[in-house]
């Protein structure tokens, strides 16, 4: 849809940082060995993040709900002199209530929908009359394909299937009554394990924000004393202190705007006769969050809500137009406008951000994606050694502007 703003540096340094990103590469010679250490790095760091997103996903989450929070944390302990681990306590407590009432008002009408979600299909096919015949002619061929790529089996191997069926088919019947016997067991024991993994995970995730938020600046005061020379020191600070104002101004600037889209879809919908508002606003806030397949996801989710709610596929296409045109002048006008002075991330790279951490991580992976390449980029451009890379990561939105026209 549009690219994703983050907060940034100012104008005026983006001739200067492009200056200095040259400079790097024109020093970087093209060493193989170097090169092929970087690879086997990167790939061992990734292989490392997907086989330990136990306990990696819950420090990470936890570290991005901290910058979150920063804000209404200085806020109470500056403004209104409450002690620190009182203010991370009623933080938490805060933060706790919102995500559990948001879930409780909507678990029900969620699981609702998403038991109907079957009837989709046929629904929409049979509001879809014209396109039926077309629709069926497309399914026809795409199976003729699928069966010319099949191999087809030799006559040996034909002929020993049919062996090995005719002489298991009287056993069949007892297999398949074992397998259902033993699968309540197994959706038991896999509904267990996913509660005791969720609860241990949602601990995990409290107790280092708890912590963060209580004694996060004492580690850090820690971590610059043991650094060797000043220089060090310095751009240690620099670059966590960036972090954390411009990390956490991007995440609440985005959460207000995410919840005024949410707002508006709720009501949109309310307006519009489709039931359960709450649903469809949480919806929209939420995918809000994923850029590019986000508002794709609630476009054709909106679709399918409309198609359950009204006779007509005409009228279907009420629900997804008006959430498509709220974020349309969400995304292209009023974000761009509330941080026009901040630099984008490449678009390209975000959307390969995307599916990467949606791939390690989940639809949490997705949800982090742009905070951890805005932290990326932040850390790359004050390592001088890294500099083309955050160069290459985002630029001023101004200046790509003015390069394409």
């Amino acid at each position: 849809m549009t690219d994703e703003v983050v907060p940034g540096y100012d104008e005026r340094d983006v001739s200067r940082r492009t200056e200095e990103a040259q400079e790097q590469v024109a020093r970087t010679h093209g060493d193989t060995r170097s090169v092929s250490l970087l690879v086997l790095a990167i790939l061992g760091v990734l292989y490392t993040l997907y086989l330990a997103q136990d306990i990696i996903l819950p420090i990470v989450l936890a570290i991005v709900l901290n910058l979150l929070l920063q804000p209404a944390r200085r806020f109470l302990t500056g403004r209104l002199r409450v002690p620190a681990a009182l203010a991370s306590l009623l933080l938490i407590l805060a933060l706790f209530a919102v995500v559990s009432g948001l879930a409780a008002a909507v678990s029900l009408p969620a699981s609702t929908w998403i038991t109907r979600a079957p009837e989709a299909l046929p629904k929409l096919q049979q509001k879809l009359g014209p396109l039926q015949g077309p629709i069926r002619y497309i399914q026809e061929g795409v199976q003729k394909v699928e069966q010319m790529m099949e191999p087809s089996p030799g006559p040996s191997q034909g002929q020993a299937q049919g062996e090995n069926q005719g002489q298991n088919g009287g056993d069949q019947a007892k297999t398949v009554t074992v397998r259902q016997s033993s699968g309540l067991g197994s959706v038991g024991l896999s509904v267990l394990n996913g509660t005791r993994a969720f609860l241990s995970k949602f601990f995990t995730i409290v107790v280092i924000l708890f912590f963060l938020l209580w004694a996060g600046d004492t580690l850090l005061r820690s971590f610059v004393e043991i650094m060797p020379r000043f220089g060090e020191k310095r751009r240690v600070v620099e670059i966590s202190s960036e972090i954390e104002d411009n990390i956490s101004g991007y995440l609440a600037t985005i959460t207000m705007m995410n919840a005024l889209v949410g707002v508006a879809n709720g009501l949109s919908t309310w307006a519009c006769g489709l039931p359960d508002p709450l649903l469809w606003g949480t919806l929209a806030f939420l995918l809000n969050y994923i850029p590019i397949l986000g508002p794709f996801t609630g476009v054709v989710v909106f679709f399918i809500v409309g198609v359950f709610t009204y006779s007509t596929i005409w009228w279907a296409l009420l629900p997804a137009g008006i959430y498509l045109l709220i974020h349309v002048i969400e995304g292209e006008t009023v974000t761009p406008m509330l941080l026009a002075s901040r630099f984008t991330l490449n678009p390209v790279l975000v959307i390969l951000s995307l599916f990467v951490w949606d791939w390690m991580w989940g639809v949490i992976g997705a949800l982090l994606a742009v905070p951890l390449l805005a932290i990326t980029k932040i850390v790359c451009d004050h390592i001088p050694r890294l500099t083309p890379l955050g160069h290459m990561i985002g630029g001023s939105r101004k200046g790509r502007d003015a390069a394409s026209t």
